[in-house]
């Protein structure tokens, strides 16, 4: 039996997310492979030494951050980042290598950015011949040395077409590049979720009667929120706030013209982008992507506070004509007005969008584990059917 490990770690929640997602996919299609989450944290610090020091993981300082919505000068800080990752590479390929010597997969995917190429560099020097595959979990890389990184013999799992372009441009081959038609999502999202509307809006406290929008900024939430239900207030809305306990009291706290259900952390994300009609929030990749794929019109923003790895999400919102994009809080009330007016269109866009990337990445994947058992065999680029082209 082949191991495979998908490599995450817990900032913004978004890689954790993928790596089960995947997970999940490849249990359904009954592939014969050990799979094994390996969080990275873990492994660079398995005594906890940074927990016990201050307190906190390191993933939690960045989903603070999010959580207050103190994005402002994020671009600059993952500049910082990296150079701290640059001078401590030969102690990361030190221990990564250890890791593999002791773990040894058959095949490695990362689903983080910024350390791949400690990660591509330890394993192959201590298991050569083993695939790594770097899937990105964003719409677009944000170069150089976020996800793609030129100059390995790896394999690049794209979501869109502009990411594969910027891929070619860092100098990959077709045959090192994969295509898939979006981004990864739970397998739960792409099945019929049965939900009565009627009852369900009532025990939520909202009328069955009027559209519902669903707010939503990820698993950590953000008090960005508390403007957004302020500035549509006459509007009806489901707020979910994830583990954000102090935005969900005080969103509870405020007086409005229409009812608003508060939810904090759920695992029902896709149940209530069922019920609603619309959808506010930043502009992840998950979460966009998420809502589309529930046939869910989207209203995001494109701002000085927008991270830069999700800049190229609101113009994907505009290409495929999705949804709106506004540079800030208020512009919401007009472009959501200007949403609802034009509802029917912009569900038809929406429902043209056909994402089964989860689905198509276990097939990638055993494609290139095949390959790697018959050295010098070429992999080509694979398309959105997930077939080898």
């Amino acid at each position: 039996m082949k191991t495979v490990d998908l490599v995450y770690f817990n900032a913004g929640g978004g890689h954790r997310a993928a790596a089960l997602a995947l997970q999940e996919a490849i249990a359904a299609q009954q592939r014969p492979w050990n799979v094994r989450l390996v969080n990275l944290t873990e492994v660079l610090d398995p005594a906890g030494r940074f927990r016990r020091a201050t307190g906190m993981d390191p993933e939690d300082l960045y989903n603070k951050r999010l959580a207050r919505g103190w994005t402002l000068g994020l671009a600059q800080e993952l500049k910082l980042l990296q150079g701290v990752i640059r001078l401590a590479h030969g102690s990361l390929v030190k221990t990564l290598q250890q890791y593999w010597a002791k773990t040894e997969p058959d095949l490695v995917v990362s689903l983080i950015p910024n350390f791949n190429r400690a990660l591509y560099e330890s394993l192959a020097c201590t298991l050569p011949g083993v695939p790594y595959v770097t899937v990105l979990t964003d719409m677009a890389d944000h170069p150089p040395h976020f996800w793609i990184e030129p100059g390995q013999q790896q394999h690049i799992v794209c979501g869109t077409e502009h990411a594969l372009a910027q891929a070619r441009a860092a100098g990959y081959r077709d045959e090192q590049l994969s295509l898939t038609s979006g981004m990864m999502l739970r397998p739960a999202f792409h099945r019929s979720i049965d939900v009565d509307r009627e009852r369900e809006f009532i025990a939520l406290g909202l009328d069955p009667e009027r559209p519902a929008g669903l707010v939503l900024f990820g698993g950590q939430g953000s008090m960005q929120m508390l403007k957004i239900a302020r500035l549509i207030g006459d509007r009806q809305l489901i707020l979910l706030c994830g583990h954000n306990a102090p935005l969900a009291e005080q969103l509870r706290s405020l007086r409005r013209k229409a009812p608003h259900a508060v939810l904090g952390f759920t695992r029902e994300v896709g149940r209530y982008m069922a019920l609603a009609d619309w959808f506010v929030g930043k502009p992840g990749p998950g979460s966009l992507s998420e809502a589309v794929q529930m046939g869910l019109p989207v209203v995001t923003f494109s701002n000085a506070w927008t991270m830069p790895q999700e800049r190229f999400n609101t113009r994907w919102v505009r290409e495929q004509g999705v949804g709106v994009v506004v540079r800030s809080v208020k512009a919401l009330p007009e472009a959501v007005d200007g949403l609802l007016a034009e509802l029917p269109a912009y569900r038809a866009r929406v429902r043209a969008i056909h994402n089964r990337a989860v689905f198509e990445v276990p097939g990638i994947l055993a494609g290139l584990l095949m390959r790697s058992a018959v050295p010098g065999t070429p992999i080509r680029l694979r398309h959105l059917s997930g077939e080898l082209s």
